[in-house]
């Protein structure tokens, strides 16, 4: 029997699962595979371009997915939030800055809007802005975020928070899950379901370099590392508080603790991450990842990857209850 949750009777789906919309790793393809097999899959706008946006809903084929965006960056070119609105997706999603201007535009579409929250400030900002679901990331997540809360008390501090102010509003747990035991921990905290991306990272389907997901699967999740280091070198610049996290390399070895100096080298630098990313050298370009990789240990199609997530979930909670049952 399937875990029934808020998320899933709201959202018509099968698992309480959602893809988080990383840039570049979930393009149209993975998005698809994820709600085909009854999660709910969102393709990663990140910072913005046309082209591949069209390219990825395209991708995706009649799969019903959402998409998802960097707000500051989006808000440089709204366009694009009105050609994703377009392809009528399934949810939008918006992180790391207020969702409030973009939020009537989304409503009026007729499209749930998720907000990604790393404290209670924010968790406020996004219900007074009208969101449908809040995701809570806690620093434990891959990619950027905040240093300051972790996912194990951050989670049940915004169900508290929603459930006294806007108890229709759905909650997902970011950060760290990824396997059936955060999935099923995630639904005891009192979320509604997980949003997952480092495991997602490392499926067949994510649009990430061969070299890139054989390290994450050697690794463990020791080996990760907030820093700015490539948000300098690549010129993107991210408000102040948010840090990546990413897997430790040469480039990182090198550079954090050193910013000031490489921003002074910042255009040297760059070609040679570029040319990195190219040839698929991980020494130098990034590996956007969470602690989760310490969790991950195959490279799975992402359908089968959703069922046996699942499975585990509902495993865990059965096993929990049987004990208490029985204690």
């Amino acid at each position: 029997m399937a875990l029934r949750t808020r998320l899933t009777d709201t959202f018509g789906i099968k698992h309480p699962i959602v893809l988080a919309p990383m840039d570049p790793a979930s393009g149209g393809a993975l998005a698809a595979a994820v709600s085909g097999a009854g999660g709910l899959g969102l393709i990663g706008g990140g910072y913005g371009d046309r082209e591949m946006l069209e390219r990825e809903f395209a991708r995706a084929g009649n799969q019903r997915v959402g998409c998802g965006f960097i707000t500051w960056s989006m808000a440089k070119n709204p366009e694009l939030l009105d050609l994703a609105l377009a392809h009528k997706p399934a949810a939008m999603m918006l992180s790391f800055a207020d969702p409030a201007p973009f939020a009537e535009k989304i409503r009026a579409a007729g499209v749930p809007l998720i907000s990604q929250v790393h404290n209670l400030e924010h968790a406020r900002r996004a219900l007074d802005a009208g969101a449908d679901v809040l995701v809570a990331q806690g620093t434990d997540a891959g990619g950027h975020g905040l240093t300051t809360r972790g996912t194990i008390t951050l989670v049940p501090n915004v169900v508290d928070l929603v459930a006294r102010e806007r108890p229709g509003v759905l909650v997902l747990a970011a950060g760290g899950i990824a396997d059936g035991r955060g999935i099923a921990a995630a639904l005891m905290l009192g979320a509604d379901g997980a949003l997952l991306g480092t495991r997602f990272w490392a499926t067949q389907e994510a649009l990430i370099h061969p070299a890139a997901k054989a390290r994450v699967v050697a690794a463990t999740g020791d080996e990760t590392v907030r820093t700015s280091v490539y948000d300098i070198v690549r010129n993107r610049t991210w408000p102040t508080e948010y840090t990546g996290r990413l897997m430790r390399n040469r480039f990182i070895e090198t550079w954090h603790g050193r910013e000031d100096e490489l921003r002074g080298l910042a255009g040297e630098e760059r070609k040679a991450v570029e040319a990195a990313d190219q040839s698929g050298d991980y020494d130098v370009s990034n590996v956007t990842v969470g602690e989760a990789i310490g969790l991950v240990q195959d490279l799975p199609p992402a359908g089968e990857l959703v069922e046996r997530l699942a499975a585990d979930a509902e495993a865990r909670l059965i096993g929990v209850t049987r004990t208490v049952v029985t204690a």
